[in-house]
């Protein structure tokens, strides 16, 4: 993906109207069409910029994050942000690039996670929200870089969004929690019939009915929530159910004709949201 300019494939269901916007990509500029409801190929076909800095905050494979730097942005505010992929090994931080980059131009400093997975050593409950916890709990390091960690958000995509929810209710501190498209009731998800549904009792080493005191401790709608969580939801996401974060003690934005992946697509309406929240909560 390293400054390389792809073009991005509309969907047939694509809107009507097309809104050009701007998007750079080091010294080359792409144009991109406003869409919904993307699909997962689009997220990464769509242009990016390589990272500035790969950080470890541990000593295994998979325990580092990629920091992409505002240009022309002293000391920005950070963004924490927890990839999805159902918490399975074959989906990596690589597909987070649009997304990361995207707020880096708009001047938030980003750093995405990569943590162990299922299918990796360690990985599945509870190492794998361990791992996220420990990348939090060490975010200052990212000073010496020029980010301002007294200014932080933490935020996850679907899977990533379940981890992300319960990393808020640890860490207090943050200005703000944003889910998008979470899997917020982890019980519920795992009693599902989709292929991430599925995947969720594999991640759990359990049976929601065999291991309930498990699922409890691994389950945001059983937690308290950070103050300030955000939950945003596409009204037509088939991966996971809107009813996954209706019921949360959350601030819940739905919107209308968004899908599963529009979150981390920079060229949708739903990311374009997206930004206005952090913008508000982290540059005001």
């Amino acid at each position: 993906m390293k400054n390389l300019l792809h073009r991005l494939i509309l969907k047939a269901t694509c809107c009507s109207s097309f809104v050009l916007i701007a998007i750079a990509s080091n010294q080359a500029t792409a144009q991109a069409v406003v869409t919904e409801n993307v699909e997962f190929a689009e997220v990464l076909q769509y242009p990016s910029r390589n990272y500035d800095h790969r950080l470890d905050y541990a000593t295994g494979e998979f325990q580092y994050g990629l920091l992409w730097l505002p240009e022309d942005h002293p000391s920005p505010p950070l963004l924490v942000f927890i990839h999805g992929g159902c918490w399975l090994n074959s989906f990596d931080v690589n597909h987070s690039f649009a997304a990361s980059s995207a707020l880096a131009d708009a001047g938030i400093a980003v750093w995405s996670l990569e943590y162990r997975r299922t299918g990796d050593p360690g990985g599945g409950w509870p190492g794998t929200f361990e791992d996220i916890t420990n990348a939090i709990a060490n975010i200052d390091e990212l000073k010496d870089f020029g980010v301002d960690t007294s200014r932080f958000a933490i935020a996850g995509h679907s899977a990533g969004g379940h981890l992300a929810l319960l990393a808020g209710s640890r860490f207090r501190e943050a200005s703000a929690v944003i889910g998008l498209a979470a899997i917020a009731d982890i019980d519920a998800y795992a009693r599902g019939s989709n292929s991430c549904q599925t995947a969720t009792p594999a991640f759990m080493n359990a049976e929601p009915d065999a291991a309930p005191e498990l699922y409890a401790a691994a389950n945001p709608a059983q937690q308290t929530l950070h103050a300030n969580t955000h939950l945003l939801h596409g009204d037509v996401d088939t991966i996971v159910p809107h009813a996954q974060t209706q019921k949360m003690q959350a601030r819940l934005t739905t919107v209308t004709g968004a899908g599963h992946f529009d979150w981390i697509h920079p060229a949708t309406p739903a990311f374009s949201l997206l930004l206005e929240l952090l913008r508000g909560e982290l540059l005001r």
